[in-house]
């Protein structure tokens, strides 16, 4: 008797599913890949050799398609076919009135490609970015202790608020939504205030990204050039700033003055010290290796598909595996040097709790971002209903490798006879150019900066081209003119303030204040007040959520 009382059409989906007319439940995602379709004749431009015949239950099953299909007006989508007359998504043929049919061999358009494993390791890739670097500074600035408990609290509240984006899209009814990102939910609820505010935003995540690369690349390339200079002309530098003794050597730049010289040494032995002088000149990490990154770059960003440098995203992967290990071995050599002191502050050590930890909070908000893409890396996932569990799996993921960076190597950073305000924000500077752990490092980084930047260009020319002018590549001109302006800012940046924690922090705080915490939080209460289900608890919740947002950002520029 109870199967008598269900309807025709199954409800699909969670408590957030869509509601479409008349009440009837559906899922969107289900759209694309459940979708059968109806083939004439005259659009058969060809067949396959093993092409099958249609059964009469195929045949049947068609006609029923039809059926349903006909119900109601062609914009009207209440009356999809329900589950239990479409085939499984291996099953499922281009049918013709000829009696014939071939598989379709992908029938998801997107969906349903990867495990759950690959899934959550895709997302972990995506995320781990330039702030590894910044980790154990942010805790410095922190705070030890403070430090490990921010980095456990925010990874906790951004991954509430991408849970957030991702059902987002799922609380809208009446609409087919499976083909939205997070801006078009903005535009839908905010209307052309919250489609421009998000693409702001996140082209100040893009640019902020692409300036730290700039920036980077430019500390890697100086390093790495003047490691193969003296390598190949046999030169002993020694640094002029102050660090430790022996093989493992730890240096402290900005124990150096206020002003150290750009190249950090001064003191050399080799026969050919004019060359060496000379050399000094023209590659100088601020002043002239930046400028020499456009010849190379610039041309890149001008291409109108970067899909040749995607096939180098492995490199991320092994230049956060590399980083690991790097950690590890220094850790191993160098031992661990702690000493708890809550409040107080001594030649050597920092206090438990400092004062400037919304720096770590800024880091942390750009180190956790992947809102404004993480719809796009689930639509993937084979087993969309594990969506929720691989997106919490590879947010602990992140956060345990952000943990073991930061900590180790603050934790083994050598105070005596260093104190541990010489930790600096890209910590591979705290080790010299003549280190050979650190110059694979920094070989790694430097190329895989080099592919990600041109993909980085194109993704920040599709969101502003084409949303002024409806085109990605309008001309070579507008687009020549985006990336000029895009690489004279990571230059500018380079050459007056090549300060990576700032930018990120920066970047970080304010991207993070639209995407990562105010229209989360403001989308689910407005949808939640619609359908009448909002309560003041979660209301509370919400609002606090955002003025930490707040807080976040304009702290940032008081510290």
């Amino acid at each position: 008797m109870e199967e008598d009382t269900k309807p025709l059409l199954i409800p699909v989906g969670g408590d957030e599913s869509n509601y479409g007319i008349m009440n009837i439940q559906f899922n969107p995602e289900d759209f694309k890949c459940k979708r059968p379709f109806h083939v004439e004749p005259k659009n058969i431009v060809s067949v396959n050799d093993d092409m099958q015949r249609v059964t009469d239950e195929a045949s049947a099953m068609n006609k029923r398609i039809h059926y349903y299909s006909r119900l109601t007006s062609p914009t009207d989508r209440a009356l999809i076919a329900p589950d239990h007359v479409l085939p499984a998504p291996d099953e499922i043929y281009v049918y013709s009135p000829l009696g014939t049919a071939f598989r379709v061999d992908s029938c998801t358009d997107g969906y349903g490609k990867n495990s759950s494993i690959v899934t959550i390791f895709v997302i972990w890739n995506t995320m781990m970015g330039t702030s590894i670097l910044s980790i154990p500074w942010g805790i410095k600035q922190a705070g030890f202790t403070s430090g490990i408990i921010l980095i456990l609290l925010m990874g906790l509240l951004t991954l509430y608020c991408c849970y957030r984006v991702v059902k987002s899209r799922k609380m809208i009814p009446l609409i087919d939504t499976s083909n939205w990102e997070f801006p078009d939910v903005c535009k839908y609820y905010f209307g052309s205030f919250g489609q421009w505010t998000s693409l702001l935003f996140s082209m100040v995540s893009l640019v902020g990204a692409m300036v730290v690369y700039w920036v980077l690349m430019s500390n890697f390339l100086f390093n790495t050039g003047k490691f193969i200079y003296n390598y190949v002309h046999d030169i002993n530098v020694t640094d002029i700033v102050p660090g430790t003794n022996g093989s493992n050597k730890v240096i402290c730049p900005s124990a150096a003055g206020d002003h150290p010289p750009q190249n950090g040494s001064m003191v050399f032995s080799s026969g050919n010290s004019t060359g060496f002088e000379l050399f000094e000149e023209w590659w100088n990490k601020s002043q002239t290796v930046p400028f020499y990154l456009i010849a190379v770059l610039l041309p890149l960003l001008n291409l109108k598909s970067p899909s040749f440098f995607a096939k180098f995203n492995v490199l991320g992967t092994v230049s956060v595996i590399y980083l690991i290990l790097l950690v590890t071995v220094k850790a191993a050599h160098l031992g661990i040097h702690l000493e708890y002191n809550w409040f107080t502050e001594d030649e050597f050590f920092v206090p438990e709790f400092r004062i400037l930890f919304p720096q770590l909070t800024g880091v942390l908000t750009l180190a956790f971002f992947i809102h404004n893409c993480v719809i796009t890396l689930l639509q993937n996932n084979k087993n969309q209903e594990n969506n929720v569990r691989d997106l919490s799996i590879a947010y602990l993921l992140v956060g345990l490798t952000y943990l073991y960076v930061g900590v180790i190597i603050f934790a083994s950073f050598p105070s005596p006879p260093l104190s541990k305000e010489c930790i600096e924000q890209n910590f591979l500077d705290n080790f010299p150019s003549n280190d050979i752990m650190s110059f694979i490092a920094r070989i790694f980084l430097l190329f895989q900066m080099m592919t990600v930047y041109p993909l980085l260009g194109y993704l920040a020319r599709v969101q502003l081209l084409r949303q002024l002018f409806g085109n990605a590549y309008p001309s070579v001109f507008h687009v020549l003119i985006l990336n000029i302006a895009i690489v004279g800012a990571g230059v500018l940046m380079a050459r007056f303030y090549p300060n990576i924690g700032g930018i990120i922090r920066y970047s970080g705080a304010t991207c993070g204040l639209a995407f990562v915490f105010v229209y989360p939080s403001l989308i689910y209460v407005i949808s939640l007040h619609r359908a009448g289900q909002l309560t003041l608890p979660v209301l509370i919740i919400h609002i606090f959520i955002i003025v930490l947002g707040l807080a976040n950002l304009i702290a940032q520029f008081l510290l």
